[in-house]
């Protein structure tokens, strides 16, 4: 998904605003005192997004009183059935090589066994914290109990225990699907995962999870939620949240910022702190927030050619908060570079703009080259970062594809809007601007550095 899951997809945190004026609050002039308002305002958003995102998307996913398509109840398997297709809105980016099973997380009262059965193909989770970092990857069959890391009890010797440092987490498990025909054999994989609270592992009696609940107003595409709050609604919700969902002590620089407006822990948030045109302000803010993370993230960037991807630390970001956000912002849930590169492009080979407008070839001189049990893709996107509609229903084409090579064993993709006579290499795209993500799941990353990457050149 996911992925995110898209759509978008960072750098050291801002320090410009009061702590970065090189005289205190009330020596500055008044011009000035706005000005730090302002930039703090948007430090503090930037630091917030990743987690009030994650709560918007766990209302979202839980909004639900059974486990059904796209949605399960707090601490329940939400097995995906199927791809994520174009009516699929729930992350932005998703990942349509792999078949998710989702579980969000209240570890506040006692830890989450999960039971992860031996797998004949890619079938890893990702365990993520409230703020968006990867705490661990499981790649191996097992009992683990996804606890608190406050927790203080007992585990079994059988069950391994996975340290979350907030109550809110999120896993997701994915596993790779080659067609249609080989979905029985992910369904069989999907039900002999077992998840259920360590009281009722430990009792060894039969576990039904319990009834959750549904509200109307909770249906909502989670990225466009959060971009449509209002500032006090925002920042009291990420006080809420880091209330419940403590920072890092590595954060304490930037909460000391931020408190100057009442945004932190349990804090109470006024719009009295902020200065002029309030609602035009907040606006323009937004409006220009994908811009200003994606340039600030180009430190984190490596090329592939024609392409880019964001390097470490990407999925456990430390105090790179402006990458944090930008990742949430392009694709929430994006794994370390360990586990997955997502090389990204939006331009031909003469850096002109993809668009449906035009058709392409994309040509691969060779595939990229992954370790044993990875796989790749190249997966196509529109303006709004989610899946394209198409009459096929393909989303990407990948090693599982059966593309047709050409006689020196290269192979070219048709990128277009009108499916070309023979669809076997054809990839759709939309009508306007759209972009191509690469997943290269468990690189080789010796080889990737010698690789050439698949340009992309106007069709004539």
């Amino acid at each position: 998904m996911k992925n995110i899951m898209a759509l978008m997809l960072c750098m050291a945190m801002l320090l410009c605003g009061f702590a970065g004026t090189g005289k205190s609050n009330s020596d500055a002039s008044p011009d000035e005192q706005k000005a730090d308002v302002w930039e703090t305002v948007e430090d503090a958003y930037i630091y917030a997004f990743p987690l009030v995102l994650m709560d918007a998307t766990k209302v979202s996913a839980t909004n639900t009183e059974k486990a059904v398509k796209g949605k399960a109840p707090i601490n329940q398997f939400m097995h995906g059935k199927g791809l994520a297709d174009a009516q699929f809105k729930n992350v932005v980016s998703p990942n349509v090589d792999t078949v998710y099973s989702q579980v969000w997380y209240d570890l506040s009262e006692e830890p989450i066994v999960y039971v992860l059965p031996q797998t004949d193909r890619f079938c890893k989770v990702q365990v993520l914290d409230a703020w968006t970092n990867t705490v661990a990857v499981l790649d191996k069959a097992g009992t683990y109990a996804i606890t608190l890391s406050t927790w203080k009890g007992e585990l079994p010797d059988d069950v391994t225990r996975i340290d979350v440092p907030t109550p809110m987490a999120w896993s997701i498990t994915r596993t790779v699907l080659s067609g249609e025909e080989d979905l029985p054999n992910v369904y069989k994989i999907q039900s002999e995962m077992k998840l259920m609270p360590l009281s009722a592992y430990v009792s060894g009696e039969s576990y039904q999870p319990p009834k959750g609940s549904y509200k109307k107003e909770n249906d909502y595409v989670p990225i466009d939620k959060v971009l449509s709050l209002d500032p006090v609604t925002f920042f009291n919700k990420a006080n809420e949240l880091m209330g419940k969902n403590p920072p890092s002590d590595a954060d304490a620089e930037m909460l000391k910022k931020i408190e100057t407006i009442n945004v932190g822990p349990n804090m109470k948030f006024d719009s009295s702190v902020l200065t002029g045109d309030i609602q035009t302000k907040w606006k323009e803010m937004l409006k220009g927030l994908r811009t200003k993370l994606v340039s600030e993230s180009k430190e984190f960037t490596k090329q592939l050619g024609e392409w880019s991807y964001y390097d470490a630390p990407i999925g456990d970001f430390g105090t790179e908060y402006d990458y944090r956000a930008m990742v949430a912002l392009a694709g929430l849930g994006a794994n370390t570079v360990d586990v997955a590169l997502y090389p990204k492009t939006d331009k031909d080979v003469d850096g002109n703009q993809l668009t449906g407008e035009k058709s392409y070839i994309l040509h691969f001189d060779s595939y990229p080259q992954v370790l044993d049990g990875g796989f790749w893709s190249v997966t196509a996107y529109g303006d709004d970062d989610f899946l394209i509609d198409n009459p096929l229903d393909r989303y990407c084409i990948n090693d599982r594809s059966g593309l047709k090579a050409n006689d020196d064993g290269s192979v070219d993709v048709i990128l277009s809007k009108d499916a070309p006579k023979d669809t076997t290499n054809w990839l759709p795209v939309c009508d306007g601007k759209f972009h191509l993500f690469m997943r290269i799941y468990t690189p080789d990353m010796d080889a990737i550095k010698t690789w050439t990457a698949p340009t992309i050149t106007p069709i004539d």
